[in-house]
């Protein structure tokens, strides 16, 4: 189960219409559906609309997984909109490979300071059983 700080925060990135992002800034929770007669005539396209999301989908777990050793991205990348699952019905690889980890001795994982590329050896809340 998501805490609740990361329930809300991937309902927003679900609410919010990714597809004119590159092209418009918006407020939290844009719906082009409401832009009227302001809506831009540029649009990405589903797929690339959807590879947005994703990557904001891994910048918000990037962070929640370093202070939340509890937290499941596939949970959470599903409750932002995004299919987490292979074409098979098994969790997609590619959702744990997106964020930035090392495995240690017990089996749990370490994150990477949001915001840098190094580990922060001090950090309990940087391991995850």
């Amino acid at each position: 189960m998501l805490s609740r700080f990361a329930a809300q925060l991937a309902a927003e990135i679900k609410q919010h219409d990714w597809s004119d992002a590159p092209y418009r800034a918006d407020k939290a929770g844009h719906n082009r559906q409401m832009d009227g007669r302001n809506a831009t005539p540029t649009q990405l396209d589903p797929q690339q609309t959807r590879m947005l999301t994703m990557n904001v989908a891994w910048v918000a777990a990037q962070v929640l997984a370093y202070n939340d050793p509890n937290l499941d991205e596939h949970e959470f990348f599903e409750a932002c909109g995004l299919n987490a699952r292979n074409k098979d019905g098994r969790l997609s690889g590619g959702v744990t490979h997106g964020l930035r980890f090392e495995t240690v001795e017990n089996g749990g994982r370490r994150f990477q300071v949001p915001g840098t590329y190094r580990f922060d050896l001090e950090s309990e809340a940087a391991e995850k059983d």
